[in-house]
């Protein structure tokens, strides 16, 4: 079995350039287990299928893995169920499932291998069997602008129940290649091609660098015979009796650890003492039960200037842990209010000195953290928040919530931004089950909000946020004219420097980035489409996005 270490550094010696290129097979490669299972369970709920339908689909899928029937007879019997349904429905659907059921399938070894394929300059595509309405929205995700997948016929914006031949399936993922190579310039013949299912044989064949990953048990025999690389993933997919046992105990350990921390405040009768024992003992037991290590850049910024108000990226509710673990001592902290709901783990955090806030209420929320601003003032105690306000399904960071900068500003002391590169693949949004993994951690510079004023909050935030966009390599917010810029101080700090209001012309100069920036994202999908014409099923179908 090769290792991601190995298939990486298989990358890292490829030559750089867009005519080396990546192919991805989408279900059971770059997600665990099979996106059309959770589009048939949701399709029930919506009730676009019936309990007939469900039947005759189920028999059309068992005929098709038993080989009495193709994929093309197959995906008729399924196109048919969607006659007259607006394909529009279909396109928010998928953003939907990716975002609530999908998102959290994605390997995190997987995306590693599409990082470095980009890093390198190389084509990435996903060429599937599947649907766009499955594929897209992770392919947006995941920064890949090339989808390739069977088709359906749609005419006036409805499905018409009939697919696009030839289907992306066997032969047709070759001819997908081959129209990827014509059109990017891609030399097959210097490419990957990743995928975990025999029917992909062709495609493996076709390309230079084949890549088993989770593989069948017939294309794991066929991948030995040919040396092939093979990897099996295990960050993903059903996890163990020890995981849930392990991940269990991990979330009540909050418990046991706060209770521990009594005798200490009996014998001290300090309750600062008291709950800084906790928080460090909760950090190392949770940390151990789950399997977490951290790997921390910057460590000195979490104590060179207490207090402060500490903000880190949110992915996962193994944050948590990861706070406690770097910041360890003298913390306070905010949560949403249906956290106090929790049995027992509620209140122990608000004994704790969470304060719950309720995200839909902006006013309320600031108003509720005034006992923040006083721990810190009269206590010393530091603040640790998410301004994103919740999870985010994948790394890419989500906008920034003003709370924690008007907190940093009232308490007069400074920001810190703690950014958390890859805490999804401990626990991603949605799951129970932590699994072991190394969290890569940069703490960055200080910065001093004592010049900041609140007619310019709108600029530092974006500063401040496009400190986490650059540390994480993603597209930064393309800026207004400046008002305010943030510089280095001696110390390790960064200070907000003043700046004049722009003029009229700046504003003019704005206008022209704003277009330009209009011009790299997605065209807006039209509201009625062509009928699909033979041959449509194979080609460019994904989003176009920015690369960083």
């Amino acid at each position: 079995m090769a290792s991601i270490r190995q298939l990486l550094r298989d990358i890292e010696t490829a030559p750089n350039g867009p005519a080396v290129g990546a192919i991805f097979d989408f279900d059971g490669t770059v997600i665990s287990g099979y996106s059309a299972t959770l589009f048939i369970r949701e399709q029930l709920r919506r009730g676009d299928l019936n309990a007939r339908e469900l039947i005759e689909l189920v028999q059309a899928m068992t005929s098709f893995g038993l080989g009495s029937m193709g994929f093309s007879a197959m995906m008729t019997v399924t196109a048919q169920f969607l006659r007259g349904i607006d394909e529009d429905s279909y396109h928010e659907f998928g953003e939907t499932l990716y975002r609530d059921q999908i998102a959290r399938r994605v390997y995190p070894e997987s995306r590693a291998l599409i990082d470095a394929h980009r890093a390198k300059g190389h084509t990435v595509a996903i060429i599937s069997s599947a649907t766009c309405y499955q594929v897209q929205p992770a392919a947006r995700d995941l920064g890949i602008d090339h989808v390739m997948c069977t088709a359906l016929e749609v005419e006036d914006g409805k499905f018409t129940g009939g697919v696009v031949r030839p289907t992306c399936f066997g032969q047709g993922k070759v001819d997908a290649a081959e129209q990827l190579a014509a059109d990017q310039g891609v030399d097959l013949d210097q490419s990957f091609f990743y995928s975990d299912s025999q029917d992909d044989l062709l495609l493996l064949e076709r390309v230079r660098f084949p890549r088993v990953l989770n593989p069948s048990t017939q294309l794991l025999g066929t991948a030995r015979d040919r040396q092939w690389p093979v990897a099996r993933f295990t960050s993903r997919g059903r996890p163990s009796v020890s995981q849930y046992l392990r991940s269990a105990a991990a979330t009540v350990s909050l418990v046991p650890t706060f209770l521990a921390g009594l005798p200490v405040y009996a014998l001290t009768r300090s309750r600062r003492q008291s709950l800084n024992f906790s928080l460090s003992l909760f950090a190392d037991t949770a940390s151990a039960l789950i399997g977490l290590d951290l790997k921390v850049r910057g460590q000195e910024h979490l104590w060179s200037h207490r207090p402060a108000v500490f903000i880190f990226n949110h992915q996962s509710k193994a944050d948590v842990v990861i706070m406690a673990s770097l910041l360890r001592r003298d913390m306070a902290g905010v949560g949403k209010k249906e956290i106090r709901d929790m049995p027992v783990i509620g209140k122990v955090l608000e004994l704790g000195g969470v304060v719950m806030i309720d995200r839909a209420n902006s006013a309320s929320a600031i108003e509720a953290m005034t006992p923040l601003v006083e721990a810190m003032r009269k206590e010393g105690k530091s603040v640790a928040l998410a301004p994103e306000g919740t999870r985010s399904v994948s790394p890419r960071l989500g906008a920034f919530k003003k709370g924690a900068f008007h907190l940093a500003m009232q308490a007069g002391v400074p920001i810190v931004p703690i950014v958390i590169r890859n805490a999804g693949d401990v626990a991603p949004k949605g799951e129970f089950v932590f699994r072991p993994a190394t969290v890569d951690v940069e703490v960055l510079e200080p910065i001093d909000t004592s010049a900041w004023q609140a007619a310019n909050l709108d600029q530092h935030v974006r500063e401040v946020r496009n400190l986490f966009l650059r540390s994480l390599g993603q597209p930064l917010d393309d800026a207004p004219a400046r008002a305010a810029a943030t510089r280095p101080l001696p110390g390790g700090k960064t200070k907000a420097k003043a700046k004049p209001k722009p003029k009229a012309k700046a504003k003019a100069k704005t206008g022209a980035a704003v277009q330009a920036k209009a011009k790299t994202e997605p065209k807006a999908r039209p509201k009625t489409r062509p009928k699909a014409k033979a041959g449509a099923g194979v080609g460019k179908a994904g989003p176009r996005v920015r690369k960083s």
